[in-house]
């Protein structure tokens, strides 16, 4: 993806995300939980897999063991049969099952208010210590995940190549009134309208602060007569034109 020309100015990027905070006044994340102890299950959970998979699976995980001493005693095993449905279940069974039994050794049971300690957890890293540290303490922090690293990079808040980097720029072009709410703001656009593969241009409401050259736009008249004609054509005329 070529990188953007120029990064969004101070004054741009408060104008930015005044914009998407007054289309999500209240920004939270979309995983399921209760509690800081569910809300970093959660977040350990969801690494490389959707939220909406989390949240089919873990309110009978919550049921049978809604604290680090029940998810202990759960062990691994116990654990996985609750989350087979999730990505990488395997390996997640097992990192919750001695996050679980490190919280209790470390720090009595509780969730610390602390990056390193967050860090120094199994299946723990930088992103994940970011969502807990933001959304159960209200730290302002930015986690860059795959939505957020692509958003920031297209509309001009980074060129960074990593994710800490573009963390980085986030932080520092990012009004303070607002860090508490930019990862929720960014992660959703990303998630729902500045898409992957193709992004929503038409329907995105910071369109014109965005640097990215690919910007798609509404269909042409020849383009929606010809996916009309198509979805008209027989199976056999189909069938022909492949």
């Amino acid at each position: 993806m070529p990188k953007s020309k120029r990064l969004l100015s101070k004054a741009e990027a408060e104008a930015f995300f005044a914009r998407l905070a007054e289309a999500r006044p209240d920004p939270r994340t979309e995983l399921d939980y209760a509690t800081p102890f569910q809300l970093l299950v959660a977040v350990v959970l969801s690494a490389q897999a959707t939220d909406k998979s989390v949240n089919l699976a873990t309110p009978a995980l919550f049921a049978a063991a809604p604290t680090p001493e029940k998810m202990a005693a759960l062990g691994e095993a116990g654990i996985a049969r609750f989350i087979q449905t999730i990505g990488l279940w395997r390996n997640k069974a097992k990192n919750v099952a001695a996050l679980s039994r490190a919280l209790i050794e470390r720090h009595g049971g509780a969730v610390p208010h602390d990056r390193a300690a967050l860090e120094a957890l199994p299946g723990v890293g930088r992103k994940t210590a970011n969502v807990v540290l933001s959304e159960a303490f209200d730290e302002p922090t930015i986690a860059v995940d795959t939505h957020v690293f692509r958003v920031a990079r297209r509309v001009g808040l980074s060129n960074a190549p990593t994710p800490e980097k573009v963390e980085s720029d986030l932080m520092r072009l990012t009004p303070l009134r607002y860090l508490r709410g930019a990862h929720h703001w960014l992660i959703l656009h990303g998630r729902y309208v500045c898409l992957a593969r193709r992004p929503l241009c038409p329907a995105c409401a910071v369109r014109d602060f965005c640097r990215y050259p690919d910007k798609t736009g509404e269909p042409s008249a020849a383009a929606l007569s010809a996916r009309t004609k198509a979805k008209g054509a027989s199976p056999r005329a189909k069938a022909r034109k492949r």
